[in-house]
């Protein structure tokens, strides 16, 4: 298994894809408890979710799960999020704040993991993004994420169907923010623009709007597609249906935007 899939594209539009595998090697694998053997924080069925709804997009698609190693979060493992929970690098809980290791990994584990996994898979979103960017000018990173909508250890109450994360605006140009914002706006669901989740390091990072990169991170609710957000973790296909409507709506418009943003 390589750690990260490739489909290149002539579109604009970037999909990254960090939390959608669920591949461990038998090694990880077999230092997970029980718990952590569900793979409960996994990004269920986005891949399956985006499949198609921009001819042309590029996607950049981890294999690996996040708990090998987390590639929407920094190799230095810094906070995305400085006084709240959240998991790291390398998580050692859930979102639910239990532990998922029999053994927790040593340093020597991430460091390997890092070179193993993490860095193959920003080496290929770099290339892509510049491959991109010199095609067309610009290149917009469209970052694809879910998560349950009802997390007591990281946000209270029920999280709004679509969250949208621009780094408080630093990461995309006011129109590709204020495109995604109103297309949520208009389907009259809930939605926030920089709320719990304002972008992740992937956002944060190569979002650079001065240089013809920009970045804006979806992370939907789970309870948008899923049957139920807990095993078996079900996708819903009559969910989908309307939602990969609005999320074609999206993704259509950055393309279009793509030629009045050329840096």
């Amino acid at each position: 298994m390589t750690p990260v899939e490739v489909t290149q594209g002539d579109s604009p539009v970037i999909l990254g894809l960090p939390h959608t595998g669920t591949w461990l090697p038998e090694e990880i694998r077999a230092q997970l408890n029980p718990s952590g053997q569900v793979l409960a924080d996994t990004d269920w069925h986005i891949e399956r979710l985006y499949d198609g709804l921009l001819p042309g997009a590029t996607t950049v698609r981890a294999t690996f799960h996040r708990y090998v190693i987390d590639a929407n979060r920094g190799a230095d493992d810094a906070s995305l999020y400085p006084g709240q929970n959240t998991t790291g690098l390398v998580p050692v809980t859930d979102f639910d704040g239990e532990p998922i290791w029999i053994s927790e990994p040593t340093a020597e584990d991430i460091a390997d993991r890092k070179a193993r996994f993490h860095a193959p898979y920003h080496a290929a979103l770099a290339a892509e993004i510049e491959r991109v960017r010199a095609k067309h000018g610009v290149a917009i990173l469209f970052d694809c994420h879910s998560i349950r909508s009802h997390i007591p250890f990281l946000f209270e109450g029920t999280l709004p169907d679509f969250n949208i994360g621009t780094n408080s605006g630093a990461a995309c140009a006011p129109r590709i923010e204020k495109a995604v914002f109103d297309i949520c706006a208009a389907t009259g669901q809930t939605h926030v623009l920089n709320g719990r989740f304002k972008g992740g390091w992937t956002t944060r990072h190569y979002g650079q709007p001065g240089t013809g990169v920009h970045a804006i991170q979806m992370e939907l609710a789970q309870s948008t597609h899923l049957a139920t957000e807990t095993p078996p973790f079900a996708y819903d296909d009559a969910k989908a249906a309307g939602l990969r409507v609005i999320l074609s709506h999206i993704l259509h418009q950055l393309a279009a935007l793509a030629a009045e943003l050329k840096a």
